[in-house]
């Protein structure tokens, strides 16, 4: 049984999603809404066009790119948000809006009556990822976040490393994310550097699932942080030469302590042309992993044993391509079958904790022990095929 979805925004993100949609048979698309509503029919006729035949193929081949829906697969339609919303045969609703509207909409969802899986981050502010969690309570309705790349052949890969004991016990991890910031090739880049932007709550989610996936819930947060250019210059050509303000840090250092016991250490920024650092490494007590990047799907995975040379480990998993989406076709199949589902609320609303500490603690001064505490989430099955969650 498909659970029935319909999706609103239907921006840079909603290709992938549209995509995995089709590829992970959890997840029947009934309806596409847009604030802009040409937005969500030019992805409809796109679909239809694709259903066709009638998009040629990329070159080189692209999976995401090449994709069509097979001939006996539902096609959405296009509608307004109000409409979706009281669509009486949607279950759930992906929310790909930006990120300061993630936490209005969800509420709009929930109160619809709808389950809600939305893109990261979580909110901008603890106090929309409590309202959001009180509601769904209080609804006995499911709440889903991205980011799902840790269900991804790489990171649980990763996992089962860990969870075997392949580094012995976990006594630290390092994560660094650097970038000169997304006005360069982004079509619209500005919200990246408002409020609920920054490199903390745009790439910040994917670092600390992963983290949180390896190595369980963090207790306390301490670090710093700086905006080290006050404004920046669209470069890419939708926009190009227009000035944005930047509204929040962009150069970030946290320490992190895990409930475990274990150590860790990040470097999010916009600020850094380049650097030769490792994505996440975790070192044990008989041997260190490196950890491939958290926003793909993909390795290499590498462990180091003892004080034996660094070797690449097969990936034990499925989905070592994009599969954005992976989590909410998750998702469809827990309210299918009325199991828990892995990217789910709690672990969204603990990832947001530890982003709103690691931005209080540099104005407070002290390490800030947090709110919220998780449950890992379950691994993914082994030997899954391609298109199956379960």
């Amino acid at each position: 049984m498909k659970t029935k979805v319909g999706i609103i925004g239907c921006g840079n993100i909603s290709g992938a999603y549209l995509y995995n949609c089709y590829r992970i048979k959890s997840l029947e698309l009934v309806a596409l809404a847009d604030m802009d509503i040409t937005r969500a029919q030019a992805k409809v006729d796109e679909l239809k066009e694709r259903q066709a035949g009638k998009r040629a193929p990329s070159t080189p081949p692209n999976p995401q790119n090449d994709f069509k829906p097979g001939p006996d697969d539902r096609i959405p339609v296009a509608c307004s948000v109000k409409e979706l919303l009281a669509n009486p045969e949607i279950q759930l609703v992906l929310n790909l809006t930006i990120p300061k509207a993630h936490a209005e909409v969800a509420i709009q969802c929930l109160e619809a009556g709808k389950h809600t899986y939305h893109e990261k981050p979580f909110g901008v502010t603890r106090d929309e990822g409590k309202r959001i969690m009180t509601l769904a309570r209080s609804k006995k309705l499911l709440v889903g976040c991205a980011p799902d790349t840790f269900l991804g052949a790489g990171i649980q890969t990763c996992r089962k490393l860990i969870d075997d004991g392949w580094i012995g016990t976990p006594i630290g991890a390092t994560a660094f994310m650097t970038c000169p910031g997304h006005e360069s090739w982004h079509p619209d880049p500005e919200f990246y550097y408002e409020v609920g932007g920054g490199p903390m709550f745009d790439m910040g989610p994917y670092y600390l699932t992963a983290l949180v996936n390896l190595l369980g819930p963090v207790k306390r947060v301490t670090g710093f942080a700086r905006a080290t250019y006050p404004e920046r210059t669209i470069t890419s050509a939708k926009k190009f030469g227009k000035k944005v303000k930047v509204e929040t840090p962009t150069h970030i250092t946290t320490n992190l302590e895990f409930a475990s016991g274990a150590l860790g250490t990040m470097l999010m920024s916009f600020d850094v042309f380049g650097a030769n650092l490792p994505r996440i490494e975790i070192f044990g007590t008989n041997g260190c992993l490196s950890v491939p990047d958290p926003n793909s799907f993909g390795g290499p995975v590498k462990v180091k044993i003892g004080r034996n040379d660094w070797a690449e480990v097969p990936l034990t998993h499925s989905y070592a391509i994009n599969a954005r989406g992976l989590g909410a076709a998750d998702m469809g199949a827990a309210i299918a079958k009325n199991r828990p589902h892995r990217a789910n609320g709690d672990l969204a609303f603990h990832v947001l904790d530890i982003m709103a500490a690691s931005l209080e603690t540099q104005t407070q001064g002290k390490a800030i022990t947090l709110e919220t505490t998780v449950e890992r989430p379950a691994p993914l099955p082994l030997g899954l095929r391609d298109g199956d969650i379960d």
